[in-house]
């Protein structure tokens, strides 16, 4: 019998964990959890959830190379434009609505902070 994952969590790498704290919060995210060690005033880790989405970040022992994120992550939301509208009243730069074959309530791209690839979509 194979085995059967229960749930799948995106752990990313990232220059500051408070700074994607406040970039996710714009996507409907809240910290759940942080870890501040000993002797630092900024947590290294953070747990994230909207929903049922969940996302952990932490640190990075080095840069951060935003044309070295090889990974898309697929966000999902009810209405694509009124999203959209609402991270450029953020002050975000989202990409122009698109409509390919396989997603034809539209997606969106958006980088975040640290350069990986947030594609917003309505399915």
């Amino acid at each position: 019998m194979a085995a059967q994952t229960r749930s799948l969590v995106a752990f990313a790498h990232v220059a500051s964990v408070e700074r994607s704290i406040a970039f996710y919060r714009d996507l409907g995210f809240e910290a759940k959890n942080t870890v501040v060690p000993h002797g630092r005033t900024a947590p290294v880790w953070a747990w994230l959830e909207s929903g049922r989405a969940e996302l952990m970040v932490g640190l990075a022992d080095g840069p951060v190379d935003a044309s070295q994120q090889a990974i898309l992550f697929y966000l999902y939301f009810d209405d694509i434009g009124r999203t959209r509208d609402a991270l450029i009243a953020c002050g975000h730069s989202p990409g122009e609505i698109t409509y390919p074959f396989y997603m034809p309530g539209g997606e969106f791209r958006l980088e975040d902070p640290d350069g990986y690839v947030l594609m917003l979509a309505q399915a």
